[in-house]
């Protein structure tokens, strides 16, 4: 069995089982097309965030990669940031793992801060460099690791994952009600998401139709507040 591959699914696991805690789980209209054999999208709603959303692209039997996706967004009356966790692996390497408190228009809020000093503990010994996209919406201490096969790096991974997680959706809906609203900055993020080349080549790759990428990014992946 895989290490790396055991290691994602249980941070899948650990995602799904904080989100089933806090939140309730919605049927979004639309998303039963991209919910089909190797690919999950699940997707919560809570008083404490807007949406909580985990795509998981399971092509390890087809193509020898395993790909997740999630994104929790807070209420468009909270300045708290917003929680990305991505990472695609084969059977031996994460290639490319980011995680992110990404600010919404707040950049001193205190989730911002925590999440600073936290992954501030941690050290990558491959880090990535970002585009100019990610670069416009992500934080300064944004984690992006390559390359990752270290035993102690995956521990790093999941112990983080676990941390971060449990932080953002206890704390998430404490500065609630504090401003008027954060739509635009919300979908200013969805909107240099969409910008990422990587994201549609990567499902193309992993065996999903052209057509279904394309409306599940624009629509399903990262959809704007209208």
């Amino acid at each position: 069995m895989s290490q790396v591959w055991n290691t994602l699914i249980e941070i899948q696991q650990l995602l799904e089982s904080r989100f089933e805690a806090t939140g309730t789980e919605i049927f979004e209209p639309g998303m039963d097309r991209f919910n089909q054999p190797g690919w999950i999208n699940r997707v919560w709603i809570s008083n404490n965030y807007r949406r909580a959303h985990i795509d998981v692209v399971d092509a390890r039997e087809t193509k020898g990669l395993w790909m997740m996706h999630c994104c929790v967004f807070p209420h468009t009356h909270n300045p708290a940031p917003i929680f990305g966790f991505d990472v695609i692996a084969g059977k031996n390497k994460i290639t490319g793992c980011f995680i992110d408190y990404s600010p919404t228009g707040d950049r001193t809020h205190p989730m911002i801060e925590y999440f600073a000093d936290e992954v501030g503990r941690y050290d990558w010994n491959k880090p990535r460099k970002l585009p100019e996209w990610a670069e416009r919406i992500f934080s300064p201490n944004m984690i992006a690791a390559g390359n990752v096969s270290d035993e102690s790096e995956l521990k790093q991974i999941v112990s983080l994952a676990g941390i971060l997680v449990n932080h953002y959706t206890e704390c998430v809906g404490e500065t609630n009600n504090t401003v008027e609203n954060t739509t635009e900055q919300q979908n200013y993020y969805a909107q240099n998401q969409k910008q990422n080349p990587h994201t549609p080549k990567v499902m193309v790759s992993l065996g999903l139709s052209e057509d279904d990428v394309r409306h599940f990014i624009q629509d399903c992946l990262f959809p704007e507040i209208q």
